[in-house]
């Protein structure tokens, strides 16, 4: 069983910048892909960005592109969202997920190949 906690929402201003962390619990934080996500109200949880084990690979939905940086620190088995130029489109429930499987080039932003989910963590951006 994994347990994440996700950190670092809050409220700020369109064109600011937030990170968000989320530590897992467990010893084998480097055999997992990470991914977040993202649920605003009313509507379904949607992918984010995804980096696999080693950080060597990352991917993003496209409306953050250039925008927002995953990254990872598999010695402090912590996974970041670097979130710059925010707008607030972005405003939602963030959720950092992982799961054991294999990225592929079509299944790392599908929420059913994800194992484990932390609690979400809101973030608003005022316009």
């Amino acid at each position: 069983h994994v347990q994440l906690v996700e950190t670092g929402g809050g409220l700020v201003q369109a064109g600011g910048s937030l990170r968000l962390s989320c530590a897992a619990s467990g010893r084998t934080f480097s055999s997992y892909n990470m991914g977040w996500f993202r649920q605003a109200p009313g509507k379904e949880r949607d992918f984010v960005a995804a980096i696999t084990q080693s950080g060597g690979s990352t991917y993003y939905t496209d409306s953050v592109k250039g925008r927002f940086t995953i990254s990872r620190d598999n010695a402090k088995n912590t996974v970041y969202l670097q979130m710059n130029s925010l707008e607030p489109e972005d405003t939602a429930v963030y959720y950092c997920a992982t799961t054991t499987r294999l990225y592929s080039a079509t299944n790392y932003n599908k929420r059913e190949i994800y194992d484990y989910w932390g609690q979400g963590i809101q973030v608003i951006i005022s316009s």
